[in-house]
């Protein structure tokens, strides 16, 4: 299986990631835009064609990493927040009909944070936190060296956690720039790095909300670190000081002193993880193992 070729697929909420992985690395990659209001046909088709512009003899299977609940046994994808028409979307099975390889489907966190153990500087660490920042927020959790997911793969699932007058999600994810302010975060990014004041002032509103969100993670799970990944880490730089300021008032010292945190140093960590998950279960013969040692 080492040898053979895996597609690792990154659904997110604008966008599908997809690249096949052999030996650690990704060989080729393709995006495509997915509009998270269309139809759950249009957006299955959108994935099935990118996996087709991709296939060849060569690929032993598929690994996808969805942003939300998952039977991760049947490959059901059972609530997406962010695409609205994604519920009960059968897709281990359309997908495996239709190529006749081999899928397994987990929540993108969990693909984000497996990427970060198996190929990043989580390697070494027994007990951390992968946090993805895109359309939505997402957490996948480590502990003593084994991916837990809980029940439906919605294990860290802080982002419906209510925080002010809305949940976590609203303001320490994308949709903090395009609710509160209506601009994305890539537009928001380019007038921070002009100099913009209105800008530099939305990132740092940002950073505190998103400090206090990782100060209860803290909280619930004491990890030894936490890596962030997804498009809203591109503007790291304008957000990490009022984020570490935010997190300066938690109260056990030894924790926050310890604690590592930064931007995943892995490109494409999701795809990479997906691709992962998918030959641990495929060598395992059974779901569910995600042992890293």
């Amino acid at each position: 299986m080492e040898a053979r070729k895996v597609i690792g697929i990154d659904i997110g909420g604008t966008k599908v990631h997809l690249g096949v992985v052999k030996n650690g690395k990704v060989l080729e990659e393709l995006k495509l835009s997915t509009p998270s209001q269309a139809p759950k046909a249009e957006i299955l088709g959108k994935v099935t064609e990118g996996i087709k512009q991709l296939m060849d003899a060569e690929v032993a299977g598929i690994g996808i990493g969805v942003p939300g609940l998952v039977d991760e046994k049947n490959g059901i994808v059972l609530d997406v927040q962010n695409i609205p028409s994604w519920k009960e979307v059968h897709l281990k099975k359309h997908l495996e009909d239709y190529f006749k390889k081999p899928v397994y489907v987990a929540n993108d966190a969990n693909s984000f944070v497996a990427g970060v153990k198996i190929y990043g500087k989580g390697r070494d660490l027994e007990n951390f936190v992968g946090v993805t920042l895109g359309t939505g927020i997402g957490t996948g959790i480590i502990i003593d060296n084994k991916l837990y997911t809980g029940a439906y793969s919605s294990a860290g699932e802080f982002g419906g956690i209510p925080y002010l007058d809305q949940t976590v999600e609203d303001y320490c994810s994308g949709k903090f720039f395009t609710k509160k302010f209506g601009v994305s975060g890539k537009v928001l990014q380019k007038r921070a790095e002009g100099g913009d004041a209105e800008a530099l002032d939305i990132f740092n509103q940002f950073g505190h909300h998103l400090g206090n969100a990782l100060k209860l993670m803290l909280f619930a799970l004491s990890p030894e670190a936490i890596f962030l990944g997804g498009s809203v880490c591109k503007g790291y730089s304008f957000f990490k000081e009022a984020m570490e300021e935010s997190i300066s008032s938690f109260p056990f010292k030894l924790v926050k002193e310890q604690l590592v945190l930064e931007c995943s140093e892995i490109e494409s960590a999701s795809i990479l993880g997906a691709a992962a998950l998918f030959k641990m279960r495929s060598l395992s013969g059974k779901v569910g193992s995600k042992m890293f040692v």
